[in-house]
């Protein structure tokens, strides 16, 4: 271990350098769409994308790799990150679900589920069960008005009317299982 001088005459340990978190896969994925966009900056979201595909989440260090990649700033890869609601930094539960606040939703008892689905769970809003299975976020809008009070899973199931508690229990128990099967 390298030793930096240290001014009171201690020296002290050089920072161990920290492992690449993208894959080289993932970095040539992201790489590979730079000839689809008209800059690099404009790669963000779809690189952003990547990553939260592949570690549920967007960690610090994945936001520090984007922004070398793309000739950027930690900084403005997090500005980006941040405008958009669904990039969180710490993971997620295998299935995120979105129970919708809108008019139409919160005219049909939508504020009301959102609080039954939690605390059914014992979780606040943006939280992830304990066994990571399930986070439960709210939506403003989910464009499902003709389901509400409806609920919308990242894999795209649609869930609603949940007007009472058998369709609450109905779509918990789907997304308890986990993904919808792809294909």
């Amino acid at each position: 271990m390298s030793e930096l001088p240290h001014t009171n005459g201690h020296a002290h340990a050089a920072p161990a350098p920290v492992a690449p978190m993208l894959s080289a896969e993932l970095r040539d994925r992201i790489t590979a769409l730079l000839p689809n966009y008209p800059s690099k900056q404009a790669v963000t979201l779809p690189a952003l994308h990547l990553v939260h595909e592949t570690f549920r989440c967007v960690p610090r260090q994945a936001m520090v790799e984007i922004a070398e990649l793309l000739d950027l700033t930690p900084a403005q890869v997090h500005d980006t990150m941040s405008f958009y609601g669904f990039f969180h930094q710490a993971p997620i539960g295998d299935v995120r679900v979105w129970i919708c606040r809108s008019i139409s939703c919160a005219a049909r008892g939508g504020d009301e589920l959102l609080t039954k689905t939690c605390a059914k769970l014992g979780i606040h809003p943006g939280e992830t069960t304990s066994d990571g299975k399930l986070t439960v976020e709210y939506a403003e809008c989910l464009g499902i008005c003709d389901h509400a009070p409806a609920a919308l899973a990242d894999d795209g199931r649609i869930f609603g009317p949940l007007e009472d508690e058998s369709s609450l229990e109905a779509m918990l128990d789907a997304v308890r299982q986990g993904p919808a099967p792809v294909g």
